[in-house]
């Protein structure tokens, strides 16, 4: 069922996902894509797609960002954050099997390595594009924005509340 979601998706959402590419293009440089490096059903890492919002800076494309970091979002990458438009390359993430629709939302691997014990409920299922933390922390960027230290704020708020809406 998921696979002909996503394939639908695609189709579905392929001119506005052509309109994201030059708009991207036009008012920023390559690559299109970002690519992140996730941690999926049973701990087998993945790469998940997103359309880029961030300007390049060398060296910069690990994905090493830290939470609540606005500064290099560009214009039309605001906009595609706060719509989440910039979530639909991961339709392509469900096609070929990497992620669900529905499913705990992957984290990178530096994540899960802070609470290993309490991923394990979340990485027995497949990721997902959206959840029922990713709905309660629908404006998580506006939050860490306004931290003081949002690292810590995502290490010792954020996500063990996200964790706990996965374990119930």
């Amino acid at each position: 069922m998921d696979v002909s979601i996503s394939l639908m998706g695609i189709i579905l959402f392929a001119p506005m996902m052509i309109a994201i590419v030059f708009s991207i293009l036009l008012t920023s440089c390559r690559p299109i894509l970002f690519s992140q490096v996730r941690v999926g059903k049973d701990g087998k890492r993945f790469v998940l797609k997103k359309f880029r919002t961030m300007t390049v800076e060398c060296g910069t494309l690990s994905g090493a960002l830290k939470p609540g970091s606005k500064r290099r979002t560009t214009t039309v990458g605001r906009l595609f954050r706060n719509s989440k438009l910039d979530e639909l390359p991961q339709l392509w993430n469900v096609l070929i099997g990497d992620m669900l629709v529905v499913g705990p939302r992957p984290e990178v691997p530096s994540w899960v390595d802070i609470y290993p014990e309490r991923w394990k409920n979340a990485l027995s299922v497949k990721p997902g594009i959206t959840d029922p933390a990713s709905l309660a922390y629908s404006d998580e960027e506006s939050i860490l924005s306004r931290s003081s230290d949002p690292e810590k704020t995502y290490k010792e708020t954020i996500l063990p509340t996200k964790l706990g809406l996965d374990e119930l």
